[in-house]
């Protein structure tokens, strides 16, 4: 899969959920008035929040996706965690806010018009539609993780492409909020207490807390400058350390640019014997290296540095740093 089928992918998988987000929204909505139960209307916040979710979501994919110029060298693929935050955000005070809210009210009022049969057939045809887009987002969260030579789960927790992160994550947590909505209902429908439509709320609103707190820290961290993943960091150190004039990569630095777009810089430590021209060619080298063999690295750069008494201890104390810190942002 190409960077370009790649973005295309995530583009695909947004506008799915959205569609199905907002046809289902609707029907929760009307649902939810007609019965009075505080489920389907917590549900129906849910959907609407996921709705709008995926357009923000569609526009950070395309803001992003705008080439660099003058004023921004290394394109605006930063901007699009801006968005994807927002999304994460939204999601924490409309979605998770109105849901507790209003289950917490249902609990304390206790009251309910008493019509389930029209909120069961909306949760029925809720979970169909929900699935199929949850189902588009598996897809392709499983050919990234192949053309990336490791496991959906691992790729899930570390891609930098946060679009198809946020859609999976919605998607489960819409999946499992409705079943949390039918189990609620029909406590209710079976004991005639509506408290246990009241704690339903209550749980998907927690639900849609805990998906926007993952979808929030994970944007942050990119927006810092978050580096790619320990594994690929050394094979891009095993591919410098192989060119034929390097002696040793003293410092290797990488940062994710955007969901498609990885900047590399290093120190390298030159053979002694080795031209200005032998250097221009190693340069020119790695980054076809590179580049060839990971599409997503965007920009190259290579720094000459000269061995200096004592360099070995404190390259292993960096590398020990940046590897330690790796561990624990993928932890």
């Amino acid at each position: 899969m190409s960077d370009a089928e790649g973005k295309a992918g995530s583009v695909g998988t947004v506008l799915v959920a959205g569609s199905a987000n907002l046809a289902v929204a609707v029907a929760k909505l009307v649902a939810g008035l007609i019965s009075g139960s505080a489920a389907m209307l917590s549900e129906a916040a849910h959907s609407v929040a996921d709705t709008t979710t995926e357009a923000l979501l569609y526009l950070a994919l395309r803001r992003g996706a705008r080439p660099a110029d003058t004023r921004h060298p290394f394109g605006y693929g930063k901007e699009s965690y801006v968005w994807a935050f927002l999304a994460a955000l939204f999601t924490f005070v409309a979605g998770a806010g109105f849901a507790i809210t209003h289950g917490v009210t249902t609990i304390l009022v206790l009251q309910h018009s008493g019509n389930y049969l029209v909120s069961y057939v909306v949760l029925v045809i809720s979970f169909v539609v929900e699935s199929v887009s949850l189902t588009r987002a598996v897809r392709q969260i499983r050919g990234e993780s192949r053309r990336w030579r490791t496991t959906p789960r691992r790729f899930l927790r570390l891609t930098a492409d946060t679009t198809v992160k946020a859609v999976f994550l919605e998607d489960s947590a819409a999946l499992v909020g409705l079943l949390i909505a039918a189990v609620g209902l029909s406590l209710s429908h079976l004991t005639g207490d509506e408290l246990w439509d009241g704690l339903a709320s209550i749980l998907i609103g927690l639900l849609l807390l805990v998906v926007a707190i993952v979808l929030a820290k994970s944007n942050i961290s990119l927006l810092v400058g978050r580096a790619v993943p320990e594994r690929l960091h050394q094979e891009i150190e095993r591919e410098l350390a192989g060119l034929p004039t390097v002696d040793r990569i003293d410092t290797l630095l990488t940062m994710q640019l955007g969901p498609e777009d990885i900047l590399v810089a290093a120190k390298v430590d030159f053979r002694d014997d080795a031209t200005g021209a032998d250097i221009e060619a190693a340069a020119d080298e790695a980054e076809r290296r590179l580049i060839g063999r990971y599409p997503e690295i965007e920009f190259v750069f290579l720094d000459p540095t000269r061995s200096m008494p004592g360099t070995d201890g404190r390259h292993a104390r960096r590398t020990q740093g940046q590897t330690g810190q790796q561990t624990g942002d993928e932890s």
